[in-house]
């Protein structure tokens, strides 16, 4: 047996609860793993408070990332005894999640933990932290460089955001936050940030074109935001938008496309191919300190992450939230 977070659905609406769960009740899958630490993501808030339809199917156990060492497997990549690291392909959503003591899943979805990091630590950076690396990456792919002008980071203070900063500023990246947060200042610039901008300059509607400021940008937000960042990007600028906690509408003009040549480079983390996940976890262990995991990262446990969920939808959350499921598995 072992304890797993379950969200259930009936008639009378939803129920989310710790239950003990047998094996027997793991979903197909060529390997199981027995899971060392998860996290509670945006995501997986939304699945636990019902306020968006993320799970496809019910019961549900949540959590789109895990950590942990392979207990039994079937396929030809993975055997007992190997440390791993899953973060999307529908986990949590379709398929049984992380926010439990064991996982079932396909060998394919899961990539090798990163000899620099710890179990806790690799969900330190969790779904967040990679996300985080494929917008950098495609920065990079489009030629922005530390010496092509600063970089902006929107929802700075969020968990991609947070890892955002840390790894742009480590690059030499010249950085700026944005967040809503006025409080999170001394947090943003300990991660690297060299300016901070208040999130209330880029939620109203904005010009078309505006001044150009930042040759690179990642964008968690969406929305109006999204809209005027792009508005405000120097000439064959690009942005990296990942998320949409601000909203799925893109209020924009083609205006920044057109005349400036701006990119818009869509970063999806779930079903990214599993080569740019090798890299990114890579490159993670390369490019960020460790040492910055300690200011970003709150542990809670199985039970205490289900009300931690309204928090984090509120924007009232800082960082990443780790869940150690099993630390005698790290």
């Amino acid at each position: 047996m072992f304890d797993a977070i379950l969200i259930d659905k009936d008639d009378s609406g939803q129920t989310v609860s710790v239950t003990k769960l047998d094996d027997d009740r793991l979903p197909e899958g060529d390997v199981t793993v027995r899971v060392a630490c998860s996290t509670l993501n945006y995501k997986d808030a939304l699945a636990i408070t019902g306020k968006s339809p993320v799970v496809r199917s019910f019961p549900m156990v949540p959590g789109i990332d895990f950590s942990g060492v392979v207990e039994a497997s079937s396929s030809a990549d993975w055997k007992a005894g190997d440390r791993v690291v899953l973060n999307g392909w529908g986990v949590g959503e379709r398929h049984w999640g992380g926010l439990a003591g064991k996982a079932r899943v396909k060998g394919e979805w899961l990539v090798p933990l990163v000899p620099a990091f710890s179990m806790d630590e690799a969900m330190a950076i969790g779904t967040a932290g990679y996300t985080a690396m494929l917008c950098v990456m495609a920065l990079e792919r489009n030629g922005v460089t530390s010496s092509a002008g600063p970089v902006l980071v929107t929802g700075a203070a969020g968990g991609v955001g947070s890892v955002a900063v840390a790894l742009l500023a480590k690059l030499g990246h010249e950085v700026h936050a944005v967040t809503g947060r006025a409080e999170e200042a001394d947090y943003l610039k300990a991660l690297g940030a060299s300016e901070i901008l208040p999130r209330a300059d880029f939620t109203e509607p904005g010009r078309p074109l505006g001044k150009e400021r930042w040759a690179g940008a990642v964008d968690v937000v969406g929305g109006q935001v999204l809209a005027n960042v792009c508005a405000q990007m120097r000439y064959r600028g690009t942005v990296a938008a990942c998320g949409l906690a601000g909203g799925m509408s893109l209020p924009a003009t083609v205006a920044p496309f057109i005349l400036r040549g701006v990119t818009l480079a869509g970063v999806d983390s779930v079903m990214c191919p599993r080569e740019d996940r090798i890299e990114a976890w890579r490159r993670l262990g390369e490019d960020l300190d460790p040492k910055l995991l300690a200011g970003m990262v709150q542990r809670l446990s199985l039970a205490e992450a289900i009300p931690a969920a309204d928090r984090l939808i509120a924007g009232k959350v800082r960082g990443r939230i780790v869940v150690p499921i099993d630390p005698s598995v790290a």
